[in-house]
């Protein structure tokens, strides 16, 4: 045991968390490392001699793509996550996933402390540490950028160099990165550098999840994508079949690549108080979320699909977005939501096509909420026009009573 204690280091095997190690280590702590592999593409070998240059004691790369998108990326499915209307939460996702096998790689290594490279600035920071704290409330954690003998000797990325060279850490650049990625399965994001003037449109060649809409091929590709209680199980595409949870959204991610579907550039609002240009390429959530709609709209009961759009999806993105997983409201809420996907069976058709999902068809062997003879203009069956009239008087009775009191005041419903 080392004068210090033993440390667990989420490593990525990047500039920042190599300094990070090596730092650790100069000031006693005996360090392992953990790295999940959520989807990002890394070279695996690479990283760990790295960490064991470097002189980590251990290195654990845990591959996590399954429990990923298993468990998150198909609940936020479910539920439509959006935050704030847009961003399809693909960070958010992963971090809870990404700190549990964290917290448990730590507790077999008898660490009593972990730790992680994320800035004082993000939301990262706030993610990472409630998930820690829920999991093992005694745990200590080192935020170095947030700890002022570390950021005040490291104030910008020259001097993350010249420590570097210093401490004999392998670098492949000695340039800054025009803005800053994370790369998973369900998105990749791009922040900071010259990202920070919102009104300047992404650079050319940024995007690595998806081709050029304008680009693509000039033919629509059709897919079709089955769903049992709102989890896709099934996906079919010119002549191939993908049923297996990982392989399917694996298929989907580079189906989506060839058509350019997912981009976003956005502004949004951190949870720490900070807005926050950002830019994400997404392809399979953005197709998932597309059919995923459709089939409610099919299948789900109307008042059921009103309440969960009101308060499930709304309040279920932001738990996520602020780092709140391991909570007792992300409970509640996930409860109602599972509920609500009982009966979202069926399969839809669509066409991606240029940045664009397109839904041609959708169907349902199961679930039988649409009727086509009760929609039909050409059809009376158990409709009677008749009964609209005492609905629309019942309706009306409230309405009525306002019209008169609007009058009494001098203001007639009939120049609002």
């Amino acid at each position: 045991m080392s004068k210090s204690g033993k440390v667990c280091l989420a490593y990525s095997g990047g500039l920042d968390t190599s300094c990070i190690l090596k730092w650790l280590l100069d000031q006693g702590y005996e360090v392992v490392c953990f790295l999940a592999d959520v989807g990002q593409e890394e070279d695996w070998d690479q990283v760990r001699a790295k960490a064991k240059k470097l002189g980590a004691a251990k290195m654990e790369i845990k591959d996590l793509r399954r429990e990923f998108v298993e468990q998150t990326c198909f609940r936020a499915i479910q539920c439509n996550a959006q935050y704030e209307g847009r961003y399809l939460l693909g960070t958010s996702l992963a971090r809870p996933i990404i700190a549990r096998a964290q917290m448990k790689f730590a507790a077999e290594e008898g660490c009593q402390y972990v730790s992680h490279g994320c800035t004082g600035k993000g939301n990262d920071q706030v993610r990472f540490e409630l998930a820690f704290l829920a999991i093992d409330p005694k745990i200590k954690i080192i935020a170095p950028w947030r700890l002022p003998e570390f950021f005040e000797k490291f104030e910008g990325r020259q001097a993350l160099l010249d420590y570097a060279e210093h401490s004999g850490i392998p670098v492949t650049s000695t340039k800054a990165k025009p803005y800053s990625m994370d790369d998973n399965i369900a998105h990749c994001s791009y922040e900071s550098g010259q990202l920070e003037d919102p009104s300047l449109p992404p650079p050319d060649g940024m995007w690595t999840r998806t081709n050029n809409p304008v680009t693509a091929p000039s033919t629509p590709q059709e897919v079709t994508i089955r769903f049992e209680k709102g989890i896709p199980v099934k996906v079919s595409s010119e002549g191939k079949e993908w049923t297996d949870s990982l392989e399917l959204f694996i298929a989907l991610n580079e189906l989506g690549k060839v058509h350019g579907i997912g981009r976003i550039d956005i502004v949004e609002n951190r949870f720490i108080g900070i807005k926050s240009r950002g830019c994400y390429d997404s392809p399979a959530m953005t197709i998932l979320q597309a059919a995923h709609l459709d089939i409610e709209g099919l299948v789900m009961d109307g008042k059921v699909r009103s309440l969960r759009d009101q308060f499930v999806t709304h309040t279920w993105s932001e738990i996520i977005y602020n780092g709140l997983y391991f909570s007792p409201e992300r409970e509640f809420v996930e409860n109602s939501l599972l509920f609500s996907q009982r009966r979202v069976n069926g399969e839809v058709r669509l066409q991606l096509y240029r940045g664009n999902v397109w839904i041609t068809g959708r169907s349902s062997e199961t679930e039988k909420m649409y009727s086509e003879e009760e929609s039909s203009m050409d059809s009376l069956v158990d409709f009677s026009p008749v009964d609209t009239t005492g609905f629309i008087s019942i309706n009306a009775i409230r309405l009525k009573k306002f019209g008169v009191q609007k009058q009494e005041e001098g203001h007639s419903l009939a120049n609002a």
